[in-house]
């Protein structure tokens, strides 16, 4: 069982959802998201994705489009991601991280290379945002011989005639797309998710995960009313780029401010009980 298997699992016998924080690799500086990174477990994060910097976020709003332009000038590379998640698996082998990024690093990197390196870095799943099922072949392959999980993006527009062929070539978690359109650029209504959530539920198995549209503990909360976990990334992207001096650079606060917002997410999201599972 993978790790996030593993981590769903446990929650599910706790009787409560999870919370997945997301945060840009080496956003605004190596030292920095390497410190975050490392506070997030404590702070409450269950489940960690890293985006991958890349030049032409297509589904990232402008926050996040900040945060990797900041990466990128800090020197971010796919090699330098990988290496952020070695640093940080010397001292947490059991959060599950996950990479979210598009193919074109990956493809330059080189498929086979990458999945074996990511494995070998402690990498326990991938969403690459811009290849669909159809084009599956070109990494699932390989992703599943080194063992990681292949997340899916499933949106409010993808249909009940589409939806079988997505899920089936998802492993992990289904990434439900609250919102259409970009992240962090508005949020999804609870009557939405009410309706959204039950109706993938009706095709799998698999945990979902609500993202794109939360920002604030009490929309966290009311994502793992429905679903098994809600994912928060422009926001902590925006309290990163508040924190910042006139220069661009952290300040000696910006790891408290951002893992203090994590908290009360967290909070949020740990006090809504479910019936826990069986087992």
């Amino acid at each position: 069982m993978s790790r996030i298997a593993e981590r769903f699992a446990a929650l599910r016998r706790e009787g409560r959802g999870a919370l997945i924080t997301f945060l840009e690799g080496y956003d605004p500086d190596p030292a920095t998201s390497l410190a975050i990174l490392r506070g997030l477990p404590g702070a409450g994060a269950d489940l960690i994705e890293i985006g991958v910097p890349f030049t032409d976020p297509m589904a990232d709003g402008p926050a996040i489009q900040r945060g990797g332009l900041r990466a990128l000038k800090a020197g971010a590379t796919l090699a330098g991601v990988l290496a952020l998640v070695r640093d940080f698996r010397a001292e947490d082998a059991a959060t599950p991280v996950v990479l979210m990024g598009y193919f074109n690093p990956i493809l330059a990197y080189g498929v086979d290379r990458f999945c074996t390196d990511a494995a070998a870095s402690g990498v326990d799943g991938l969403i690459v945002v811009d290849v669909p099922p159809e084009e599956a072949d070109e990494i699932e392959p390989q992703a599943k011989a080194s063992g990681l999980d292949l997340i899916r993006l499933v949106a409010p527009t993808t249909d009940e005639a589409r939806l079988p062929r997505v899920l089936a070539a998802t492993s992990g978690f289904v990434y439900y797309v609250s919102i259409t359109g970009i992240t962090g650029t508005r949020s999804a209504s609870a009557e939405h998710l009410r309706e959204a959530i039950p109706r993938l539920r009706r095709h799998t198995g698999l945990p979902l995960a609500v993202g794109f549209g939360i920002r604030t503990p009490e929309q966290a909360a009311e994502a793992v009313r429905v679903a098994d976990g809600a994912v928060v990334g422009s926001a902590l992207v925006d309290t990163i780029a508040a924190s910042l001096d006139g220069n661009g650079r952290a300040r000696p606060d910006t790891v408290r401010r951002v893992l203090d917002q994590v908290r009360g997410l967290a909070e949020a999201v740990r006090a809504v009980r479910r019936e826990p599972a069986a087992g």
